[in-house]
């Protein structure tokens, strides 16, 4: 009866949280039907089609992109020796490190008409404005552009993994019904590898519909700038919503492709258990034109950037002020909060599936962790109208109580910016905590039981220890991507609060670029800790 009560509490728990969790992204689908009909309509015969045709040609854009840098890349680290080979395997991951606005911030300062390159040409060969053609770096172009660079690691990561995972024996095979290397790779390998392909494509294409600062700074109507324009511009909450809703609906079919994928690759690993190939050496040219290729992903994403940044870091050592100081507390207080909230919640969500494995536990865990497949801008506007909503219910109420104004309870506070940060970034912690619990053999809980120890004792006594590593790596994780979330913060943020994120963009829209190098600088140094922590487990893992 005690077990059953216990299994009862925290399987309740978690069907709370996850309700508490889900409401952003209900309050958006229930937005679709909603609204003006008649500013809608405007929306549809002005400003929609713009929005519909670059969301469009981004994404094939960016897909285009990553495919080519992302499965060649794999291809050279995972199959041929050359000199330099296994340093790329952690170079290649580096910009993931860097924000898609701050590589869009370096690169303007650098290729726009009053950077530094267009000045030497013009000074250089006596030329001046429109004597000369030079591609724009605030373009569809340069856009598509700054995203590949930072999101082709994504499938460099999982298309690796899957030409690791392939066995030696087909490669044989191929070749002795007379299969060039080149032919074994199209009509072998390649098929193989799709499904993981498709998947980190899919991861992608999310991030470049999720993207708001490099296509509000580039001046690009998107869906995602839509959604900010609609909102702060026409003030119309639920028109918001509902451009928020059919980015939503595009989410949702590429998370249906994503898992349409994986399914597919449970038929493709039949022979994962025979031995993996052995690396082919490369002669000395070719190695170096491998290692040159795969090093102009990691120069253009990550060395030039971070270089830019450390030089106007440099010039503008006065921009490290008081003020400077008080925004990276406000950046590291907040993220560091909202990694120790996600991480605690996480941390109970996963003991409950392991307390009860009943469908509506393991429902009501993958609920919770919807959110991570959605863009900030989505989980803002759920957010805000949902706190918008609480607040006009209790707000009345609570003032006649105690005859005083008591103003806004909910609506542009830290908590409504949390709880956000929750939704948006669950699934990372709550993966970790699952695999790690996971990994812990029941039979510890019952000799734990048969000494006499509680629950809260075989969490704390038992299970903490084991788990500690896991949950500090989740917390990073967090922390980082909190440090660099921008959408979300911009419209959740209460008043006077500012970030390191949202000030490096405030001064890049001023077009005060160095001024904006140490907020943008610090924010990527940062980030490289997950990314360490994510190369050193996978060099654990092979």
């Amino acid at each position: 009866m005690k077990r059953l009560k216990r299994v009862d509490r925290f399987s309740g728990l978690a069907v709370v949280i996850a309700l508490l969790l889900s409401v952003p992204i209900l309050v958006i689908v229930s937005q679709v039907f909603s609204g003006s009909a008649a500013l809608w309509q405007h929306l549809a015969q002005t400003v929609l089609p713009d929005y519909l045709k670059n969301s469009f040609y981004l994404s094939i854009g960016v897909s285009a992109g990553v495919l080519v840098i992302g499965v060649s890349t794999a291809w050279l680290t995972s199959q041929y020796h050359f000199l330099g080979s296994r340093l790329l395997n952690l170079l290649l991951m580096l910009p993931m490190a860097i924000p898609a606005y701050i590589i869009a911030y370096s690169y303007t300062g650098l290729l726009d008409f009053s950077g530094p390159v267009q000045q030497w040409i013009r000074t250089s060969f006596d030329l001046r404005y429109g004597d000369y053609w030079f591609p724009q770096i605030r373009s569809l172009g340069g856009a598509i552009w700054m995203l590949i660079f930072v999101l082709y690691p994504y499938v460099f990561l999982l298309a690796r993994a899957a030409f690791l995972s392939q066995s030696s024996s087909l490669a044989a095979a191929s070749r002795s019904l007379g299969n060039s290397g080149w032919s074994t790779f199209w009509r072998i390998n390649l098929p193989l590898a799709r499904p993981a392909i498709v998947a980190g494509v899919s991861l992608v294409l999310m991030e470049t519909l999720a993207d708001y600062g490099t296509m509000q700074y580039f001046g690009i109507p998107t869906f995602t700038t839509g959604i900010f324009r609609t909102y702060y511009g026409l003030g119309n909450l639920a028109a918001a919503a509902q451009l928020a809703s059919l980015l939503l609906s595009a989410i949702a079919l590429l998370i249906w492709l994503e898992k349409y994928s994986r399914r597919k690759q449970q038929y493709f690993n039949n022979t994962e258990a025979a031995a993996q190939p052995a690396k082919i050496s490369l002669s000395p040219l070719a190695g170096a034109l491998a290692f040159s290729w795969c090093l102009l992903p990691v120069l253009f994403g990550f060395v030039i950037p971070v270089c830019l940044l450390l030089v106007w870091c440099l010039q503008y050592v006065e921009q490290f002020t008081a003020s400077f100081f008080i925004l990276a507390w406000n950046s590291l207080m907040l993220a560091a909060v909202a990694a120790l909230i996600a991480t605690a919640i996480a941390l109970l969500l996963a003991y409950a599936e392991r307390f009860n494995r009943s469908r509506l536990t393991q429902a009501s865990v993958q609920v919770a962790s919807l959110g991570y497949a959605l863009p900030g801008t989505i989980i803002a506007i759920g957010v805000l109208t949902s706190f918008a909503w609480l607040d006009h219910q209790l707000v009345p109420l609570l003032s006649g109580l105690f005859s005083k104004d008591l103003g806004l309870l909910f609506s542009g506070t830290l908590m409504a910016l949390l709880f956000a940060y929750c939704v948006r970034f669950m699934a990372m912690p709550l993966g970790a905590a699952r695999s790690a619990l996971a990994q812990i053999k029941p039979s510890i809980d019952q000799s734990a039981k048969t000494l006499g120890k509680n629950t809260a004792q075989t969490l704390y006594q038992i299970h903490m220890p084991l788990l500690k590593g896991s949950l500090l790596t989740a917390f990073l994780m967090v922390f980082v991507d909190v440090l660099k979330e921008l959408p979300a913060t911009l419209i959740l943020r209460p008043f006077n609060f500012n970030t390191l994120a949202v000030r490096a963009y405030e001064l890049a829209s001023d077009e005060r670029l160095y001024e904006a190098a140490p907020a943008a600088l610090t924010i990527v140094l940062v980030g490289l800790i997950p990314v360490y922590l994510l190369t050193k487990s996978i060099y654990r893992e092979r």
